[in-house]
């Protein structure tokens, strides 16, 4: 069953499944809704909301996903990102994050480059293993705006770019 789609077809198809998801979910809900009564139709446009926010949401994953492969694999346990790669790696928790930088300079791949408060740098590929839950970390910083990371993201700019960084407090 595994060869029964071509590997570029099967790859698109698990980068926008969330995207994919959705969409099936406002289809049967427009069915529900235009063809049922009652109950039943009032819940089919309840499905037809979860299906715009879940493809909403599943745009912006499939953006930030990317192809291939990279060096090493990342992890998140608890709030702690770990990233384990070939020549180095690190360990830093989401809460101690000051900036987060986008440096296309970096070979094979582009890196993202994650600076903690104690000025130490931890750079992941953005295609390492398991890097798509990282969208979920940078989606939770304070402030920032992921339709600017995910454009910073598609045009891969020619130096290294701040996408991120915490807002100082003023203490006077």
């Amino acid at each position: 069953m595994s060869d029964f789609l071509r590997p570029e077809v099967r790859a698109f198809l698990w980068r926008w499944r969330d995207t994919l998801i959705g969409i099936g979910l406002i289809v049967l809900g427009l069915w529900w809704g235009l063809r049922a009564f009652g109950a039943v139709q009032w819940l089919g446009y309840l499905v037809v909301l979860i299906g715009v926010v879940l493809a909403a949401a599943g745009v912006q994953r499939a953006r930030f996903r990317q192809d291939g492969v990279g060096a090493g694999v990342v992890q998140i346990n608890e709030r702690r990102l770990s990233y384990y790669g070939p020549l180095d790696g690190g360990v830093i928790d989401v809460a101690d994050l000051t900036k987060l930088e986008l440096d296309p300079s970096a070979h094979p791949n582009p890196n993202w480059v994650l600076t903690g408060v104690g000025g130490q740098n931890l750079s992941i590929p953005i295609n390492a293993t398991g890097a798509e839950a990282l969208f979920d970390v940078f989606a939770g910083l304070p402030g920032i705006k992921t339709g600017d990371m995910l454009d910073v993201l598609s045009r891969t700019p020619d130096a290294r770019v701040t996408v991120w960084a915490r807002v100082r407090p003023v203490l006077h």
